[in-house]
Parts: structure tokens; C-alpha cells; sequence
């Protein structure tokens, strides 16, 4: 019997399972307030800040991923591997958002938080490479692959840079991390859409 190409739509829909999963158990962390007072609730400003970045940060991280596997033309093994990696790295946000949470946006909790950040952020690179960077892709114009790699590597310095400026100041800190969301708002490279 020939091999047969290794579809690459079950492994989006098993990416898509865990990402439903990592929001359930994300929601799953937050606790209403001991007291019923609108005051008991915006104590609780860090843990809901956490959740909302945390929130927004899975959403985009998801969009994207949806966005390259869409290059994907087979499942090989390297790019098996390199999306569990991915997704092994955004399994991390729930504890990194609950310590975070917890503290209080206390100095450590965050500079993880951003380390969390840079690691989703650099298997994403090492996604890009597997299915646009490695061979001349025909639906990726050289201007758009120059484009998601710069993107790329930019906010990966960034996210670096913010676990080491949490560690003196973690509300900037986190600010960084929150900087580089807006780059990946829209999955495609700007001024590349079609």
C-alpha cells in the first residue's frame, strides 16, 4: 500500500480542541469575591486584568495559528512536534494568569508570565518556519514572509525584554506584553492582504 499523505485538518482540529480546553480551564481559575459588594469585586482588578490579557492573548495566539496551518499541505512529523510545542507553551498561560492573579501583579508572577509570553512566541516562529520559511510556498509572497518573520523575531525581543523589566516593574512589564498583542490582532502580515 503507497504512504499516504498525512492530512493536516485533523491536526488543526485537535489544536482547536486545546484551545478550547486551555480557555474552559483559564475561566475555570476565576473566583467571585468572599463579600457581595461591588467593592469585594474591584479588589479582585488583578485577577479579572489577568484573565482579560490571558483571554485575549489565547483568542489571538489561536487566530494566528489558524491563520499558518492554513499553509500546511501535510502533517509532517517536524511540523507535528513543532505544533506541540506551540501548544505545550499556551498550556502554561492558566498557571502563569493564576499566579499572576494571586500576587497581585507581584514582580516574579509576571516576569514568568512574559517568560510564558516569549515561549508561545518562539514556537510560533518555529511554526513559521516549518510551513512558509523552509521552502518557497507559492501562496506566501516573499514581502509577507520577510513581513511575519521580522514581526516575529521584533516581539520575541520584546516579550524578552519585558520578563527582565517585570522583575523591577510589572505593570510595564506587562504593558510589553500587551504592546505586542496589537501587532497580531489581524493574523495576516500588514500591508500584505489581499
Amino acid at each position: 500500500m503507497p504512504h499516504l499523505r498525512r492530512s493536516p485538518e485533523r491536526l488543526s482540529a485537535f489544536s482547536d480542541g486545546v484551545f478550547a480546553v486551555l480557555i474552559t480551564v483559564l475561566v475555570l481559575e476565576l473566583r467571585p469575591p468572599e463579600l457581595p459588594t461591588f467593592k469585594a469585586l474591584l479588589s479582585l482588578w488583578p485577577t479579572w486584568l489577568s484573565y482579560a490579557v490571558s483571554y485575549l492573548f489565547i483568542a489571538i495566539v489561536w487566530a494566528n495559528h489558524h491563520h499558518l496551518m492554513r499553509y500546511a499541505t501535510e502533517a509532517t512529523p517536524r511540523l507535528m512536534w513543532f505544533n506541540f510545542a506551540h501548544l505545550f507553551s499556551v498550556s502554561l498561560l492558566p498557571l502563569s494568569t493564576a499566579w499572576m492573579a494571586v500576587s497581585k501583579l507581584a514582580p516574579q508572577p509576571v516576569a514568568f508570565y512574559a517568560a510564558v509570553f516569549f515561549l508561545v512566541n518562539a514556537t510560533y516562529v518555529a511554526l513559521i518556519w516549518e510551513l512558509v520559511g523552509r521552502d518557497p510556498v507559492k501562496d506566501v509572497a516573499p514581502k509577507e514572509r520577510r513581513i511575519m518573520r521580522f514581526r516575529s523575531i521584533i516581539t520575541l525581543v520584546i516579550f524578552a525584554a519585558a520578563a527582565i523589566v517585570a522583575l523591577k516593574y510589572p505593570l510595564v512589564g506587562l504593558g510589553m506584553c500587551c504592546c505586542c498583542l496589537i501587532v497580531y490582532l489581524k493574523p495576516e502580515a500588514p500591508g500584505t492582504e489581499k
